[in-house]
C-alpha cells in the first residue's frame, strides 16, 4: 500500500510516526493531511532512507538537481555533489542525466542518495529511443517502470501538456515558448503526430505503476514561463487546470501528488500563483522552480530564485527547487550545488518563519541572542552555513576578540553589554523579558573546496 492508501484507511504508518516527530506534529493529524492529499511522504517501497515529509504545516523542503549531460559524463563528479547538496540541507535531489549508461548512472546515484531521489522518465525513454518523434507509449511507461522498479521516489511526469495546453501557447505571443526540455519533447511529439499525450490518455497506467511502488507523480509544468513576461499566461493556466483535473483521479486512486510550479514569475505574481495552485489542485503540495523573479540575473540566479523562494515560501509553497550561479549558463560545478543549496535553504527558512513554521523563529531568536552576547560559536552552531562564517570571522584581525572589524571598539553590542554590567539603565519602563536559551542539535554545513 502506498502512504496515502494507508492514511485513509485510518492507518498511522511509522514514516508518518517519523516525521511527525521531526516537524514537531501531531502523527494523527498529519495521516489526516496525508489522507486528504495536502501532505505526502514520497518514499519508494524499495529506497532505504529516514522518510521526509512534504506538504501543509511542514517545513519548507530544498530540491537540488544533478546529472550527466552528453556534454560532461563524470559519475564522480555527480556523487560529490550528491555529498554537497544532502549535507548543506537538501532534503531532495533529483537526477536530471541526459548522457548515456542512464540505468548505471541512476542506479549509483541511488545507492548513494539517503533523501528523497526525482527523475525525469522521459529524457531516458528518448534517449534510448534516439529520437522523440520515433517515441512510443510502451517506451515512455516501460522507462517509468523502471525507474520505480529501481526505487525512485518521485518522477516528473508532463501530463499536462495537452494538445489544447500546446494549441493555446502556439496562438499567443510567448517570448521564450517552451523551456522544459519534458514539455518541449511532448509538445513537439503532439505537433508531429498529432495524437494526444500518451501520459493523459493513459494516465491510470500511470497510477498502476506509482500505486505498486508508491512513487510520488510530481507532475510536472511543462509549459511553465521561463521569461518573466509570459509569467501566469492561458497555456500555463490550461495545464494547471489538467493536473488539478488529474489530482483528484490520482488521489481517488491513493497515489500521492505534488503540482510542480513556475518558473520565471515577477514578484508581484508570486503569491498568486501559489494560492491558484493551491485552490486549483486541492490543497496539494507545491513544488516551485525558483521562481526567479528576473531574467537579468545571470551568473547570480542562485539570489534571484532566492528571492521568489522566499516569497513562494511564504505564500504556502512546500518545495524550493534550488537554482545555481551557472543556472542558463553551463552544468553547475560543485562549487555552485553548494552555492545553490545554502541561498535556497536560506528562502526555505525565511518561508518557514512567515508561516510558523516548527523551531523556525525560534532558532533566529537564539542566534539573536549569541550576537548580542558576542558568542561567536554559538552564532556558527545556529548558522544555515556555519564554515563560511567561521573562515569569514577568522579572517578577521580580531577573531579572537569581543568585537569585529566592522565597528571594533564602536561595537554596539559591546556598549550594550558594557551597559548592562554597569547596570545603567532608564528606570519606569516595564520590566524586559529575558530571552532563555535551548541548544539546538543542527549538522555543520562543511566549506568545500571549489571545484
Amino acid at each position: 500500500m502506498t502512504q496515502m492508501d494507508e492514511a485513509k484507511r485510518g492507518r498511522t504508518t511509522e514514516a508518518m510516526r517519523y516525521v511527525a516527530a521531526v516537524e514537531g506534529l501531531d502523527p494523527e493529524e498529519l495521516r489526516r493531511r496525508i489522507a486528504a492529499g495536502r501532505a505526502i511522504i514520497p518514499k519508494n517501497v524499495h529506497h532505504d532512507f529516514n522518510p521526509i515529509g512534504v506538504g501543509e504545516g511542514l517545513s519548507t523542503k530544498v530540491n537540488a538537481n544533478i546529472g550527466t549531460s552528453g556534454h560532461h559524463q563524470q559519475i564522480d563528479e555527480e556523487l560529490r555533489k550528491l555529498e554537497v547538496a544532502v549535507r548543506c540541507g537538501a532534503e531532495m535531489v533529483m537526477d536530471l542525466s541526459t548522457g548515456d549508461e542512464l540505468d548505471l548512472v541512476r542506479r549509483t546515484i541511488l545507492k548513494a542518495c539517503p533523501v528523497m531521489l526525482g527523475t525525469v522518465p522521459i529524457y531516458q525513454a528518448v534517449a534510448d529511443r534516439g529520437s522523440v518523434f520515433g517515441l512510443t507509449a510502451d517506451d515512455l511507461f516501460g522507462v517509468i517502470e523502471r525507474h520505480a522498479q529501481d526505487g525512485v521516489d518521485f518522477v516528473t511526469v508532463h501530463c499536462g501538456v495537452s494538445r489544447e495546453a500546446v494549441r493555446r501557447l502556439d496562438s499567443s505571443d510567448r517570448v521564450a515558448g517552451i523551456v522544459s526540455r519534458g514539455g518541449s519533447m511532448l509538445a513537439s511529439w503532439i505537433a508531429r503526430s498529432g495524437e494526444e499525450n500518451p501520459l493523459l490518455t493513459q494516465f491510470d497506467r500511470l497510477l498502476d505503476i506509482a500505486f505498486e511502488h508508491d512513487v510520488t507523480l510530481s507532475l510536472g509544468d511543462g509549459i511553465r514561463p521561463g521569461a518573466t513576461a509570459d509569467a501566469t499566461d492561458a497555456a500555463q493556466i490550461q495545464e494547471l487546470l489538467t493536473l488539478g483535473e488529474l489530482t483528484v483521479r490520482a488521489h481517488a486512486r491513493g497515489v500521492q501528488v505534488m503540482i510542480e510550479g513556475p518558473g520565471h514569475v515577477p514578484i508581484d505574481q508570486i503569491e498568486a500563483n501559489v494560492l491558484l495552485e493551491k485552490r486549483v489542485c486541492r490543497g496539494a503540495p507545491f513544488y516551485v522552480l525558483g521562481p526567479l523573479t528576473s531574467d537579468v540575473g545571470a551568473g547570480y540566479d542562485h539570489i534571484t530564485g532566492a528571492i521568489g523562494g522566499a516569497v513562494a515560501s511564504a505564500a504556502g509553497a512546500d518545495v524550493l527547487c534550488y537554482l545555481t550561479p551557472a543556472e542558463h549558463l553551463r552544468l553547475p560545478t560543485i562549487e555552485d550545488v553548494r552555492d545553490g543549496v545554502i541561498a535556497t535553504k536560506i528562502a526555505a527558512h525565511s518561508g518557514d518563519m512567515a508561516k510558523g513554521v516548527f523551531w523556525a523563529r525560534e532558532r533566529d531568536a537564539q542566534m539573536s541572542v549569541y550576537r548580542k552576547k558576542l558568542d561567536w560559536e554559538g552564532q556558527y552552531r545556529l548558522a544555515l552555513d556555519p564554515e563560511k562564517a567561521r573562515e569569514f570571522r577568522y579572517l578577521s584581525e580580531d577573531y579572537d576578540k569581543a568585537v569585529c572589524t566592522m565597528c571594533g571598539t564602536l561595537c554596539s553590542m559591546a556598549l550594550e553589554n558594557a551597559r548592562a554590567k554597569s547596570g545603567a539603565r532608564v528606570e519606569g519602563g516595564p520590566e524586559q523579558s529575558r530571552h532563555q536559551l535551548v541548544p539546538l542539535h543542527l549538522p555543520v554545513v562543511p566549506r568545500e573546496v571549489r571545484a
